[in-house]
């Protein structure tokens, strides 16, 4: 490893140290940071003087842009709305059944699991905020590496917190399941079935109790600290500038920058907006977007291969590339996914804005009790699983400046 980038592994310590101390000036000093809030816009402020200040940035860029956060987890009133509406038409006409449970699995699809933009104008329009920062390299651009994290914070998740993430999940599986079966009943009905129809429909409203608790699956009134997720995530790249800039080191031929997203809670909102601003810029050289996402256990640092509850490809070199990073760090890294009911990173709308990303998680897919409730606190970091990700971001740092993310094998997934 070359002297520049050993002098920042040999510094991890006081890096996470930084990284510590930051997040909690933000969670006890600033306002809560729910998307498109007052709180939101003020920690963007402070992270971007934050970026000037000990970042060594010249060039540091806030964009607004307008949204409907309410949307995302408003949601499920309607999906609950719908869920009950298919149950109860099936006893008025079947052909209910099926438009209302056609019209809730769709809607599931295309709002939930997709992140489309189907309902958000039936919600107030509100303004969130992107923070773009660059560190010049010490020669020709050659490339461009971001380090990716999202500002705002999460509204809890109250089944998570009173009974963990099985519970949680349960009546979001159990609801698609009912409706499925309500369309399936209907379509007996239809074509003459027997009585046992209207038998087995009438055993299905044990589907009901299900079907309403989704839309209890959050509480609008409570916003979590979101110290891990996701400014352990916002962290990761201000301490690496910050730590590159204390030392006097920059890469000879690759710039480094920073990407602090607003609204990813509200179905990566800010992420889409930022590849809608600068879908004609950052094309000069290649450019790599890497998005930390809720890290903390050391036990589950993940490449996460697929994306957007598994329907979206990471950049595949650029997966390989963290995945040999986190070896020549010696630290333990998995290649995975964000599986269905897991929900998305900012990589999804990045990769789908057509520019190269991965997502990098810590933390158990299976949730834990942190996740999205009131115990992700600055006082639940994990030390050591902040630190093996920065070592495997400095070592990526390494093989970029080298060349190797340019190499014959990466070409496929040049912009």
């Amino acid at each position: 490893m070359s002297n520049q980038f050993s002098r920042l592994v040999a510094e991890s310590g006081q890096s996470v140290s930084y990284m510590i101390r930051g997040i909690t000036h933000i969670c006890r000093r600033l306002p809560p940071r729910s998307p498109g809030s007052a709180g939101e816009r003020e920690t963007a402020a402070y992270l971007a003087e934050v970026l000037r200040s000990d970042g060594g940035c010249r060039e540091v860029r806030t964009e607004t842009f307008r949204e409907h956060p309410d949307a995302f987890y408003g949601y499920f009133y309607f999906s609950m709305t719908l869920d009950v509406l298919c149950a109860v038409s099936f006893f008025l006409h079947p052909w209910l059944s099926i438009l209302f449970g056609s019209a809730a699995l769709l809607l599931f699809l295309f709002q939930f699991v997709l992140y489309w933009q189907i309902i958000d104008p039936l919600f107030p329009e509100r303004e969130s905020v992107n923070v773009t920062a660059v560190r010049p390299c010490a020669g020709e651009v050659k490339r461009r590496i971001f380090l990716n994290g999202h500002i705002d914070a999460a509204w809890e998740f109250p089944l998570n917190y009173h009974f963990g993430g099985v519970v949680f999940e349960i009546p979001g599986v159990m609801a698609v399941i009912g409706v499925a079966a309500y369309i399936a009943l209907s379509v007996c009905a239809l074509r003459g079935a027997g009585t046992w129809v209207s038998k087995a429909a009438l055993g299905c409203l044990l589907f009901i109790p299900f079907f309403i608790a989704v839309g209890f699956t959050y509480n609008p009134k409570r916003v979590v600290d979101g110290a891990n997720d996701n400014l352990s995530g916002c962290y990761m790249g201000i301490a690496l500038l910050q730590e590159m800039e204390r030392l006097g080191i920059r890469p000879e031929h690759t710039e480094v920058g920073v990407i602090l997203t607003g609204s990813e809670e509200a179905g990566l909102r800010g992420a889409k907006a930022w590849c809608e601003a600068n879908r004609d810029d950052y094309r000069d050289v290649p450019t790599y977007i890497l998005c930390f996402d809720t890290i903390h256990d050391p036990r589950f640092l993940m490449v996460n291969e697929r994306d957007l509850n598994g329907t979206v490809r990471s950049d595949p070199a650029l997966s390989a590339a963290f995945l040999q990073a986190a070896a020549d760090a010696g630290v333990p890294c998995k290649k995975g996914w964000v599986p269905p009911f897991g929900g998305a990173t900012d990589s999804a709308a990045f990769t789908q804005g057509g520019f190269r990303s991965v997502g990098i998680t810590g933390l158990n897919h299976r949730l834990e009790d942190y996740y999205h409730t009131r115990r992700d606190t600055c006082d639940n970091l994990d030390a050591a699983g902040l630190e093996n990700c920065y070592k495997a971001a400095v070592h990526l740092l390494e093989l970029a400046e080298q060349g190797l993310l340019e190499s014959p094998d990466t070409e496929q997934g040049r912009n």
